[in-house]
């Protein structure tokens, strides 16, 4: 079995690649950029951990040596201590290919997004759609995924409504009134999905939408949540450009904002998956968006809420 690194290993999409990647046998060695969120999170798995900065050369260098694949999956959503999209999300990736490229690596799985597009107007978008050309122009055997918003325990987008519901005991506001669609996505399936790559080489030149199996406003995925946390809450929508200023605020005084303006502009983009290939091409019956599913949310509390905005941010 050829040995593997993956990217972000013990984020949240990469603990659970991980995961499924050391249970069908793989030697996975995870790029991680510390030791304490790594152990906590992927220690328990038979893996080699590389600890260092994908900023840094030296250390791509050495971290692909002896190995046959990559699955980048690092990225950002949020900017924070000088990490911007365009370091991160799109120079990290041109970075990598070309360390991948010098030490050998022939096949690549690249975790683009949904609605990713080098041209787009909104700079985290544009930053993974930049990302996605460079490794669809290279050299390497590549595979592309693009998922819509991907939910799991300690996911960024389920688990942040989960706390806002929890700080807001009585009313909770939607932006937009809550119209904007989504495909929501089980992180385990998105694992499957790289396992499934790499072992089939048909999906090697291919670019591949992928989403849950049902298309759901925010509204209706916060209506789900509330439903999974067992708590009653008035929703009423809240016009985005009212929200704007409040966001600016906060992410000046809170030191882990739970949403960006930047962010929040991306709710004018539909992240509906045209072609979904989870099925089609990867034979995965997709699970979800639904309350059974959603009752991990149940153990966030008003004070571990807190805790996300002004400790660890975790």
């Amino acid at each position: 079995m050829h040995r593997i690194a993956v990217t972000g290993a013990a984020g949240f999409v990469g603990s659970h690649v991980c995961r499924e990647l050391t249970e069908a046998g793989w030697k996975v060695r995870a790029l991680v950029r510390s030791t304490g969120k790594a152990a906590s999170r992927i220690g328990h798995l038979p893996l080699e951990l590389k600890v260092g900065d994908l900023q840094n050369p030296e250390y791509l260098e050495s971290a692909l040596e002896g190995v046959d694949v990559v699955v980048h999956l690092a990225a950002i959503a949020i900017e924070k201590g000088g990490q911007t999209y365009e370091k991160i999300n799109t120079q990290v990736t041109l970075d990598l290919i070309q360390a991948a490229q010098r030490t050998g690596v022939t096949r690549f799985i690249h975790m683009s997004q949904n609605g990713s597009d080098s041209k787009s107007p909104y700079r985290f978008l544009r930053s993974k759609g930049l990302a996605q050309d460079a490794v669809a122009e290279s050299s390497l055997r590549w595979t592309i995924l693009r998922p819509s918003v991907i939910f799991g325990p300690e996911d960024e987008f389920v688990n942040v409504l989960a706390k806002m519901v929890r700080l807001s005991p009585v009313l909770f506001p939607l932006p937009g009134g809550g119209k904007a669609r989504f495909q929501p996505i089980s992180v385990r399936d998105v694992a499957k999905a790289v396992r499934v790559a790499l072992d089939r080489d048909e999906t090697i030149g291919g670019i591949y939408g992928i989403g849950g199996p049902a298309i759901l406003t925010l509204r209706q995925m916060t209506d789900r949540i509330l439903a999974a946390m067992q708590v009653k809450r008035g929703i009423f929508g809240i016009p985005v450009p009212v929200m704007k200023p409040l966001l600016g605020v906060m992410e000046h005084i809170i030191p882990h904002p739970p949403v960006t303006k930047s962010l929040l502009d991306l709710l004018k983009v539909d992240n509906v998956v045209k072609d979904n290939a989870i099925t089609t091409v990867f034979g995965i019956d997709p699970i979800p968006f639904a309350q059974e599913e959603l009752l991990y949310l149940k153990s966030i509390t008003a004070s571990r809420a807190l805790k996300s905005l002004f400790g660890d941010g975790g």
